[in-house]
């Protein structure tokens, strides 16, 4: 039994993992985490490069011998969160425990976790871009205007990285929505093929060059509570948006400028010999996750909101 069980702890974290990354609407900002150091628990190692310009060439004496630094800088996961859940022996077996479990860990990750992973994310970029003056405020989207308004903020990027990277648009759907119901609007629509983890996606995109990613707009505002899941008015939880939470029309950025991690924490699995509250078999789900923007890349992030500056 105890073989099974740390079998089934495998499986699920590593599912559970890779479902984090393919369902959330943020999970394109994780493939940047590929050179971030994890080595177990709430602490990453993040690099950070910097170089010395072009000099003149010397015929004489040659090149002018330059410096390049890459200084790994730790970072903590500020977001511990977990939950356990318990399946009584009555109900599930050892021979349905693995879908039950598998069914109820896959529903929570999805209803519950990712939206909060999404969330967190959108809330954190909107926090830096205004804190670094990378905000714009008091733009109610219309049909009449959007499109000035977006590709205004398109060029105020692209004058700091150049026409040719690549950018993202994470749009509130109910913004992007103009772009459905208006047919002079969709002219300037394209579908685009746009990578994600395992799988690939068609979009839409600005032009066919910028992805346009759709978020609930219930995700994408400057600010969230996060139920701490003991205390008499938030047992049940979750998040809530904090007070005097903005609306985010869109966020755009390079695919290359955030750094989201997000790891689940060792799966435990008990069962009902072993836990000991009741009998029962039981499950403990915890996720570390954050996400970072290097002070170089900062420049490169512009968030639309939708309220004036408070």
């Amino acid at each position: 039994m105890a073989n099974n069980v740390l079998q089934y702890a495998s499986v699920f974290q590593s599912e559970l993992d890779k479902a984090a990354v393919e369902q959330a609407t943020s999970g394109w900002m994780e493939l940047n985490s590929k050179l971030v150091k994890y080595e177990g628990g709430s602490e990453v190692k993040i690099p950070q490069l910097d170089m010395d310009g072009l000099a003149d060439y010397d015929r004489q004496n040659g090149f002018v011998e330059g410096a390049i630094s890459l200084a790994w800088q730790t970072k903590q996961m500020t977001m511990d969160r977990g939950r356990q859940f318990t399946f009584d022996e009555q109900e599930v077996n050892d021979t349905n425990f693995v879908l039950t479990a598998s069914t109820v860990m896959g529903e929570f990750q999805r209803t519950k976790v990712v939206p909060e992973i999404d969330a967190y994310r959108y809330s954190r970029l909107a926090a830096l871009a205004a804190e670094k003056g990378r905000a714009v405020y008091g733009y109610t989207p219309e049909e009449g205007t959007i499109l000035k308004q977006l590709y205004t903020d398109i060029a105020a990027i692209q004058d700091e990285v150049g026409d040719d990277t690549p950018l993202v648009i994470t749009m509130a759907t109910p913004v992007a929505a103009l772009f459905d119901l208006n047919t002079s609007l969709a002219r300037s629509v394209a579908v685009a093929d746009f990578q994600q983890g395992g799988i690939n996606l068609k979009v839409k995109s600005i032009n066919g060059q910028h992805p346009i990613i759709r978020a609930g707009s219930g995700r994408l505002k400057t600010a969230y509570q996060f139920n701490d899941g003991t205390t008499d008015e938030q047992k049940k939880g979750g998040f809530t948006p904090a007070e005097g939470a903005q609306d985010i029309n869109w966020i755009i950025c390079p695919r290359t400028a955030a750094i989201a991690v997000s790891r689940t924490d060792k799966v435990r699995i008990f069962d009902p010999e072993t836990y000991q509250k009741k009998r029962a078999w039981a499950v403990d789900y915890r996720k570390y996750h954050d996400l970072w923007v290097l002070e170089n890349k900062m420049n490169t992030i512009r968030v639309n909101i939708r309220q004036a500056k408070a």
